[in-house]
């Protein structure tokens, strides 16, 4: 089994930004403690939560190299495989976050028992 985390960008600008600044993190080998901090700092949406400064300021309370993730963030670096990652997403059916696939196939809900039900019947079968 393995866990794949994609992009989805449903609120504009912002969600675009700290999707790409959760990448710049990855290239320090902190791409989760940076979707931690942004999780843990959501203000909704696109209210300035996320805005350019914010997100820099982020990266420098996880003790990142503030100019390689700076230059890596204004650079638009990682805005085509956002951007491709969304429009995959739509091609499958996403419409909102979060979305589970097992195996290829969406699970709605997704309650915790849905999820493990999808996977045991996948590794049950073989799949």
């Amino acid at each position: 089994m393995r866990f794949v985390y994609k992009d989805f960008i449903i609120i504009g600008e912002e969600s675009t930004w700290a999707a790409e600044a959760a990448r710049c993190a990855g290239d320090q080998g902190h791409f989760w403690d940076y979707k931690d901090k942004l999780f843990d700092n959501q203000q909704g949406e696109n209210r300035g939560g996320f805005s350019k400064p914010n997100l820099k300021r982020f990266a420098t309370e996880l003790g990142l190299n503030a100019d390689s993730f700076n230059q890596c963030l204004d650079s638009d670096k990682y805005r085509n495989e956002v951007q491709r990652e969304t429009a995959e997403g739509r091609s499958l059916g996403v419409r909102g976050t979060p979305s589970i696939f097992v195996n290829g196939q969406m699970v709605t809900g997704p309650s915790f028992e849905q999820i493990r039900a999808a996977i045991e019947a996948n590794l049950s079968t073989g799949s």
